[in-house]
């Protein structure tokens, strides 16, 4: 039960870490960005190429994360001009094209026989069965780290520059402020985060495929993010904190149901199906979200 308990952990703060970076870009930037997972991918497949190769994991972990924030830079540069609907719709495009890339890419990726037996973070401490609870204490440190300086650069005057631009960009750009250049600036940072919980996914997984990155990861982040409240830190936790007892159901469900993993996902989906419907309906700003931070209506 308590291996159990720790990998509902690692999932949960996995995602709460991949949805700290997509709140930046969205909750307190308001950009719209629908192919987060590119970073994820991007993250992922960089950490363990360069851990094959030699490279030590804490030095792999950084370098995804730097490239992975590059990557937001470029895509950035190239698609933050564009109004919001077509923005959410080119990110979409690229993620499936970074995800295309690691699929058809088999001299470097492997393709869709994917990336196994690479080498993981001090592996070397705990015997094998017991390495999850290394794991959780290492991505705890980090989650902890990536929400302090969250919350610092959030209430700096960057962020409230930020938060401005969010409510109403043409009054910022009317006071001399570069709105592109703190625009792109979240978006970098907010794709460096993702990359490193796509080094994390990919040690839990302990294999990775280009099918573990489809658009439907990008979209448990929204779905997140909507639970526990848009430009809300904290909230973003308690999001993925609740997300991810879904996934505890197995254990307290009948057997017969259980046994019919069709009908269960189905009970899933259900369930947070309807989580979504009763928190747009009482409380659209999510659980610790406050209404003035919503930019659906803007």
């Amino acid at each position: 039960m308590l291996e159990y308990i720790t990998t509902l952990f690692i999932n949960a703060a996995i995602f709460a870490l991949f949805s700290l970076g997509l709140n930046l870009q969205w909750g307190f930037a308001g950009l719209v960005n629908f192919g987060h997972v590119a970073f994820m991918t991007v993250g992922a497949y960089t950490t363990v190429l360069l851990s094959l190769n030699g490279v030590p994991w804490f030095l792999a972990f950084l370098i995804a994360s730097a490239i992975a924030g590059l990557l937001g830079l470029i895509i950035g540069n190239a698609t933050l001009k564009l109004r919001e609907d077509y923005l959410g719709i080119v990110t979409i495009g690229v993620s499936e094209m970074v995800r295309l890339i690691v699929n058809n890419e088999a001299w470097l990726t492997n393709g869709t026989r994917g990336v196994q037996d690479f080498p993981l973070p001090l592996v070397n401490l705990v015997a094998r069965p017991y390495y999850s609870f290394v794991l959780a204490a290492l991505l705890l440190i980090v989650v902890i780290i990536i929400f302090w300086r969250l919350e610092l650069i959030v209430r700096s005057p960057w962020g409230r520059v930020l938060k401005a631009i969010r409510e109403d960009e043409e009054v910022v750009k009317a006071l001399g402020k570069n709105v592109f250049w703190y625009k792109l600036q979240a978006f970098a940072i907010g794709g460096a985060i993702g990359g490193m919980a796509g080094s994390f996914y990919a040690w839990q997984l302990t294999t990775v495929y280009p099918n573990n990155f489809t658009t439907l990861i990008t979209l448990q982040a929204w779905t997140i993010i909507a639970i526990g409240g848009a430009g809300n830190n904290l909230g973003v936790l308690l999001g993925a904190v609740i997300f991810q007892a879904y996934n505890a159901l197995p254990r307290f469900l009948p057997e017969q149901i259980r046994a019919d993993g069709g009908r269960f996902e189905a009970i899933q989906l259900m369930l947070i199906g309807l989580t979504l419907i009763l928190i747009m309906v009482w409380r659209p700003q999510g659980i610790l979200g406050n209404k003035k931070e919503l930019t659906l209506n803007r």
